[in-house]
This record gives structure tokens, sequence and C-alpha cells, in this order.
């Protein structure tokens, strides 16, 4: 079945998957891909036997969808890496697959109550799970992260993680503080990381990330000053880059791989001046 985040719409229901329904097969941080598209028919020969449990998810034209997890060795199917999928492949649902994987972590997460320890179950009306004993809701889990493009005259900052294998070079992020705005945890993640003062942070747009339970917020800003000094433990590189002269950046199924783009954009229609 070919689709696209178009014809995606989250919902949610306490229904038991019927046969004519799809399923987003998931085992640890893989997806388990059928030949064609990334999901199949709950009815499919190769589920025969699989009886784990299933959460809704939402609609594909009018077809109710689940979110189920089953061993990586079931025969059939492609394994493919969440991570890779998103960062990797240009025909990937990205919407979908991250709805998928935060709502499966969350029922896995939340299968007991946080307070009593007691059993949950299914909330009656809404997205969460439910302890009868302490009456309180679970919701799943959502932590917002600021992500940053540093623009400087005719340049913009990129940077490589630490610990992260990929030669990507990608931008500053880093989770929100408890008590803090999403435009001041972006000047203390730029200071921490790098040693760099930005102003005028501005919103450009979000993105959900999976990893496990992230909103990435999205930021331009611009080079107050200070020099570059790295927190070695979260980067080994960075450096100020021109437009179309900049080492491998994630593609655009990412947030990151977006902003670099649109700065790059604003800065070849500024003729690299700031206005």
């Amino acid at each position: 079945m070919n689709y696209s985040d178009t014809d995606w719409k989250p919902g949610w229901s306490t229904d038991r998957p019927e046969p004519k329904d799809l399923v987003l097969l998931v085992s640890g941080a893989n997806i388990l891909k059928p030949e064609e598209g990334w999901l199949v028919g709950r009815d499919d020969p190769r589920l025969v036997g699989v009886d784990a449990d299933s959460v809704a998810l939402g609609s594909i034209r009018e077809r109710a969808v689940y979110v189920t997890e089953v061993p990586e060795d079931t025969a059939g199917f492609e394994l493919v890496n969440l991570r890779e999928a998103i960062l990797m492949r240009e025909d990937v649902p990205t919407a979908l697959l991250s709805t998928g994987f935060q709502v499966w972590q969350w029922w896995r997460d939340h299968r007991f109550c946080g307070r009593c320890g007691g059993e949950t179950g299914f909330h009656p009306r809404e997205r969460a799970k439910w302890c009868d004993t302490c009456q309180i809701p679970w919701y799943p889990r959502l932590a917002p992260c600021v992500i940053v493009v540093i623009r400087r005259e005719d340049r913009f900052l990129l940077a490589k993680n630490a610990r992260v294998k990929r030669h990507f070079y990608s931008l500053i992020a880093g989770f929100v503080e408890p008590g803090e705005s999403l435009e001041e945890a972006v000047a203390r993640e730029v200071m921490e990381e790098t040693g760099l003062a930005v102003t005028n942070v501005r919103y450009c747009e979000s993105q959900p990330w999976p990893f496990p339970h992230q909103l990435m917020v999205g930021f331009f800003a611009d080079y107050a000053g200070g020099e570059l000094v790295l927190q070695e433990d979260e980067l080994s590189d960075a450096g100020w880059y021109r437009p179309g002269d900049t080492p491998p950046v994630p593609p655009q199924t990412t947030i990151a791989g977006r902003l670099i783009r649109l700065m790059e954009r604003e800065i070849a229609e500024a003729g690299g001046t700031r206005d």
C-alpha cells in the first residue's frame, strides 16, 4: 500500500484491531517493513499467531492504523532501524513513524502506575493510561528541545556531535530546563556548547522526534559575540560555513536539514548581508 504523510490522520481508539486494519510493526528501535510501504494488513498471513498488544494511532484512507511489537526475526519483513529510516531514506512517512514509536514507548513505559505501582488500563475518553487506585491519567511524554541555526553575516554555524558516528554536521540543540523559556534555552545551550552569545532569537518550525519522545522546536538566531570554545563531550568540531559550501548535513526529512536549507536561502536572498 503506497501512501504519504498527507494521507495520515492521527487519532485515538480503545478498540482492538480488526483483520482489515493496518499495523505498524516495531521491534525495539526497528521497524519490520513489508516489501511495499511501511504498514501491513492485520490479516497478513505472516502475522498468523501473533498476539501482541496493539495500540491505535489513527487512520489512512479510512483504514484504522495500529502499532504493535513483534519479534525482530518475524519472517518476510525487512528490519529497518528507525533513525536510519528517517535520516537516510527519502520515501519515509516521518509523521506516521514518529507517532507510532512515541505512542508505543508510552504504552510500554506506563503499564504500571508511577505513583502506586498498580497496573494501568485505558482512559475511557482520551489517549492516556489510567490508574483506578490513584485516579490519575498517564499521558504520552513530550520533552521539548530547541535546535538553532546561528547566522554571522554571510555564514552560519555547523557542528559535529561528538557521539554520532555519521559524518553529518548539524546544529546546536538541547533540552529545555524547568522554568526556562524556549528562547532562554537557545541562548543557554549555545553558550554552553560553543561559548558564543546570540541575539534576535526567532521561531521557525517544529518537528516531533521519536528518540524517544522529543518535540524539536527550531529557531534562527544571530551571532552576538564570543569565540568558539567547544564543549568537548558534546561537539567534536564546529565552524562557520557559507551557503553551498558545507560538509554533509542531515536530509530534509529532519528539522535540522530544513533549517539549514532555509538559512542558506535567507542568506542568498539577502545577498550575504544582514539588513
